[in-house]
């Protein structure tokens, strides 16, 4: 594949998103769904100590054991602040932690997963449009909105009835931010929690936008 230009520079954030082809279903049972969370944490790593494959396979504990090898041994390439998984796309965003980490952690995300999907359904080829998008994060204040844009995802397509829904929707970051998942937790959310008093008001910032942005959505979805 051509090298980005410009490249992702490290240290910076980026608001990183993709479609799949013809914006068919990539997610489509909850087991998929956990496929690529699993996929989203073991890739962070910066010197995998085994193949993600073998990885898969071990107890939860021995997953543990190796998920702490790598972050004591050699650190992960990315920090993930916020993600969302939607049955037809991606939102991921994410600091680059060391020169070309995120072009690397969404094409290992990527291939992996699409490589799980074609083997299980029994189809060739790729899921995902092209290259991925990647939107640089410039300031705290956009920083904040691009986590709250992304975790208002399925409020704003309807996967959720109401707001006090979306803290339950198992596919993003929004029930770490909540203190609701914290087993399956991966996300450096602190970063943006960091920027409020506590996790409610963080709620309640989110929430102030849920119904405008969901309003904006179906305006988008009757133009086109």
């Amino acid at each position: 594949m051509p090298k980005r230009k410009p490249s992702l520079e490290t240290g910076q954030t980026y608001h990183v998103f993709n479609k799949a082809i013809s914006l068919q279903p990539v997610f489509i049972s909850q087991v998929d769904y956990q496929r690529a969370k699993s996929c989203l944490l073991y890739y962070r790593g910066s010197d995998l100590p085994t193949k993600y494959s073998y990885f898969i396979g071990y107890s939860r504990e021995r997953q543990l054991e190796v998920l702490e090898k790598i972050k004591t041994k050699g650190g992960f390439i990315v920090q993930v602040l916020a993600y969302c998984l939607m049955p037809n796309h991606f939102h991921l965003l994410l600091r680059q932690s060391l020169e070309n980490g995120i072009s690397k952690y969404v094409s290992d995300f990527t291939n992996s997963y699409t490589r799980y999907f074609n083997t299980k359904r029994k189809r060739e080829g790729p899921l995902f449009k092209g290259r991925f998008k990647a939107v640089a994060v410039e300031t705290e204040e956009e920083l904040l909105h691009v986590s709250r844009y992304i975790h208002l995802n399925p409020y704003s397509s309807h996967l959720v009835r109401d707001f006090e829904e979306l803290a339950s929707y198992p596919n993003s970051s929004f029930p770490e931010y909540m203190g609701k998942d914290n087993l399956g937790a991966f996300c450096d959310k602190d970063v943006v929690l960091s920027c409020f008093k506590n996790k409610n008001q963080y709620k309640e910032f989110v929430s102030d936008q849920a119904d405008y942005q969901r309003i904006l959505n179906e305006a988008e979805h009757a133009l086109f």
